[in-house]
């Protein structure tokens, strides 16, 4: 038996040995697993803080009234940005997109770049930052909506549920402190409305397949050419009046609204899907009213803490839905 035994034992190493051969070059032969998927958190962090930048952008807007003209205005501010954009991206050596992705950093272009701080502008002639926000509060739904038909996707039901009543609190609101009737104003805000939501789902879009700092760069850069051409017509015509204001309001929507907040936004788009990050944006109208108050001295309307928790409740159920 022991003769049996000690006969037996080499074969069970030899098959032991065979068995962790065998494993170890079925590991090597297989292909890495792919990377994580950066978590949810991250991508909503970022969307918040390109929320929050946005919601600047009025109040910062109206200061850069007080100095400039709304052509100059947004010549100017389109020119600082393409500048800075340009500049990193010369600093960082980024090869040009290839040419299948230019006809979507059109898009963005115009929407983002160039459509809606035109209209949004001309708006803020005549209507206050507070009345202007929660209109453009109607921005998450109708940026969910072109999403829908331009990717594909189809949130759940619960979440069209959550996101319309969202939007029904925000234009119940617009309509309780305009008296129910549309102005000029208005016109120009809800045509700013569909542009920018076309170049936010262009742009989310793309922001998968490149960093979303260079989509907005790039569209910024396209844009350069238009921008110089713009303020060299408008800034005669249009008296300028360096105010400390003025020159503020200017450096952050050039700078802060229109290049950083777009580049932490469209990576947020990107980690968490347009839909969802879109419904963030239901809590800027609320936010640019606090610093409208805060920097301008408008006074707050009595119904903004109601429509605060309605949106804040649909912001919840928003990201809570699977989408």
């Amino acid at each position: 038996m022991s003769a049996q035994n000690s006969a037996i034992e080499p074969d069970r190493v030899a098959v032991a040995e065979r068995s962790a051969a065998a494993t170890s070059a079925a590991t090597a032969a297989a292909p890495p697993a792919p990377p994580a998927r950066p978590g949810r958190l991250a991508g909503t962090l970022l969307a918040a803080i390109g929320v929050t930048s946005f919601s600047l952008t009025f109040p910062a807007t109206a200061w850069g009234l007080e100095g400039f003209g709304p052509y100059s205005l947004i010549s100017v501010r389109c020119a600082l940005a393409a500048l800075v954009a340009g500049a990193c991206l010369l600093a960082l050596r980024v090869r040009v997109p290839e040419r299948r992705h230019w006809a979507g950093l059109a898009v963005v272009a115009a929407g983002v770049v160039v459509g809606f701080p035109l209209l949004t502008t001309l708006a803020l002639e005549t209507a206050t930052t507070a009345h202007s926000a929660v209109v453009v509060g109607l921005l998450p739904l109708t940026t969910a909506v072109f999403s829908s038909i331009r990717t594909g996707t189809r949130p759940s039901r619960t979440f069209w549920i959550a996101a319309c009543v969202g939007a029904a609190a925000v234009i119940a609101f617009t309509v309780q402190q305009s008296g129910g009737a549309l102005t000029r104003a208005d016109l120009f805000l809800f045509g700013a409305l569909l542009i920018c939501a076309a170049g936010y789902t262009e742009g989310g879009r793309l922001a998968s397949v490149l960093p979303g700092w260079q989509v907005i760069a790039w569209a910024l850069v396209l844009c350069l050419p238009l921008a110089v051409a713009g303020a060299a017509i408008s800034l005669p015509y249009e008296p300028v009046h360096l105010t400390g204001h003025a020159v503020a309001g200017l450096l952050w929507v050039a700078v802060g609204s229109q290049f950083l907040g777009l580049v932490v936004w469209y990576r947020g788009m990107a980690l968490i899907g347009i839909p969802k990050a879109s419904q963030l944006q239901l809590a800027q109208p609320l936010l640019t009213l606090a610093w409208s108050v805060a920097l301008l001295g408008e006074t707050l309307p009595v119904a903004a803490p109601l429509t605060a928790v309605a949106v804040l409740l649909c912001i919840a159920a928003t990201q809570r839905a699977r989408g």
